[in-house]
């Protein structure tokens, strides 16, 4: 008897120098243990009604019936969609997401397709590509034995092709299972963009391609590309080679070729994905001036150079007359109406604004242009990425310009716990006396993860789910705010991107796949 009390005196003392010991941890929150949801969305449509009635789906006949226009985005995006839900029938792998699929089911009835009908003509000269303008709308009605997709653009059919194949489930017998459910989706922002920075540390082309991918699963829309800045300059300039010789990290192997960023660029549209490359200037282009001469303005000592170098020199005719070819060659590199010219961080020269004028391209800068009173033209969009964003959205908006917001989705800074609900709670429109005419003006935002403690092997899971939040806040509806009801799915939409492929890490604290290490 004793020993037992003195084996409880023992535990009592241990629980409590645990507790004692550790009250300086952070509290646990609410999304603990978050059960996944089966078959439920992410991001929330607009207008979601799924009931209780379940069909099963065979996976040996099912099928896509194009009804309307059609177009190789939509053919390969078809295809791309009956593998991402069934498995590859070629490579014998329709059975790796359910690996306990059985031909019998207790649902109430079947669905033996899915029918997709585009309504306006699509891989024209003149919706070739993704723009800002791009629809993104689509119906999705899924019935028994024939669901319906229509979609007036073949942007808004990828995005419905998603939304199907996140609503299959399998059953408690081991079928592919989807509830009887009616939506009518859109996306709440023309703007819903990703940035990687491939320039302090370099991201290989399948890197790129995958995350590529995990944005089309989240609706992602733009790849802001911060492809240079002053510690390497990865980018194959044809017309100025040096450049990247001299001014990557290691060579050709750390280069991005130009066979290989038309290839980035085309993947990225066959996901309806636009490509926008950050060149950010006049400063952060200390890895410019290794292979252009007389590009960057000297530092001074003692009234001698130093060898030190600041932002680009504006008082040279030699820095025009390259700037005006550098950028005349990005025009025609990437196909998107928009280029990323930075400008943060030091004094904007309005010169390098003229020379994009002259490409008919238009431009994106950060808020410092802006806030430093520089003259830019009346189509800009501004990024707000600085502390007190709320009162600069106001600030930008109030001036007529079209903004984007950044600030409070910087994925790089990581923090204890279920951080994904801070980007749950940040909304583009929140903004410090915001007229709606301002409101409107704000035409999105993107979730930022730069290069300085990421690469190739961490890039994917530090940002996915995590940006997962910041993609429902741009496209589901604005009353979508409640992060204890958004858990269960995002702890679903985790587990998804595992099933897929996907080194998702978690965001709920303690919980589980079933499939994360079942070989897939």
């Amino acid at each position: 008897m004793a020993e037992l009390t003195m084996f409880g005196l023992l535990c009592v003392c241990c629980c409590f120098q645990f507790i004692w010991g550790n009250s300086q941890l952070p509290l646990q929150d609410d999304y603990h243990g978050a059960k996944p949801t089966r078959g439920e969305p992410w991001p929330l449509p607009q207008i979601y009604t799924p009931s209780s009635e379940t069909f099963s789906l065979n996976y040996l006949s099912f099928d896509f019936p194009v009804t309307g226009a059609t177009c190789d985005t939509l053919t390969a995006a078809i295809r791309r969609y009956e593998q991402i839900i069934f498995g590859d029938a070629e490579l014998d792998t329709r059975l790796k997401f359910f690996p306990g699929f059985d031909r019998f089911s207790s649902a109430d009835g079947s669905v033996n397709s899915l029918s997709v009908h585009v309504q306006e003509a699509c891989d024209t000269a003149d919706n070739k590509y993704p723009a800002l303008e791009s629809n993104e709308a689509y119906n999705l009605t899924v019935a028994s034995p024939t669901s319906q997709l229509v979609a007036k653009t073949v942007w808004g059919a990828l995005r419905g092709l998603e939304t199907f194949s996140q609503l299959i489930y399998e059953g408690l017998d081991g079928q592919f299972e989807v509830n009887k459910t009616v939506i009518v989706d859109f996306p709440r922002f023309q703007y819903r963009g990703i940035l990687l920075d491939s320039s302090r540390h370099f991201l290989t082309v399948e890197v790129l391609k995958k995350n590529l991918d995990a944005m089309a699963y989240n609706k992602f829309n733009v790849f802001h590309w911060h492809i240079v800045d002053d510690q390497a300059f990865p980018y194959e300039s044809i017309l100025f080679p040096q450049m990247s010789a001299t001014g990557s990290y290691f060579g050709l192997s750390h280069t991005y070729t130009q066979a290989q960023i038309k290839a980035i660029v085309e993947y990225a549209r066959l996901r309806g994905i636009r490509v926008i490359p950050e060149f950010d200037t006049p400063g952060h282009t200390q890895s410019w001036g290794k292979g252009i001469q007389n590009l960057l303005t000297k530092c001074y000592s003692s009234g001698k150079p130093n060898g030190n170098f600041g932002p680009i020199d504006p008082t040279l005719n030699s820095t025009y007359a390259f700037l005006a070819s550098f950028f005349g060659e990005v025009a025609e590199v990437f196909p998107d109406h928009y280029i990323h010219l930075g400008g943060d961080e030091v004094s904007f020269s309005c010169c390098l604004l003229n020379i994009i004028n002259s490409l008919k391209k238009g431009y994106l800068i950060w808020q410092e242009v802006i806030d430093n009173g520089a003259t830019v033209r009346a189509d800009t969009i501004v990024e707000v990425w600085k502390g007190g964003y709320q009162a600069e959205l106001a600030k930008v908006t109030k001036m007529g310009y079209h903004a984007l917001l950044s600030s409070c989705w910087y994925l790089n800074l990581i923090a204890y716990g279920s951080d994904w609900k801070r980007y749950y709670a940040c909304d583009p429109w929140d903004m410090v006396n915001g007229t709606q005419k301002q409101l409107d003006l704000v035409i999105g935002g993107e979730a930022c993860m730069w290069g300085e403690y990421v690469d190739s092997t961490n890039v994917i899971s530090r940002t996915w789910p995590r940006a997962a939040a910041v993609g429902e806040r741009l496209w589901s509806n604005k009353d979508v705010r409640d992060g204890t009801k958004a858990a269960p799915r995002m702890a679903e939409h985790r587990c998804r991107l595992i099933r897929r492929g996907f080194q998702a890490e978690p965001v709920n604290g303690p919980d589980y796949c079933e499939h994360e290490y079942s070989g897939v």
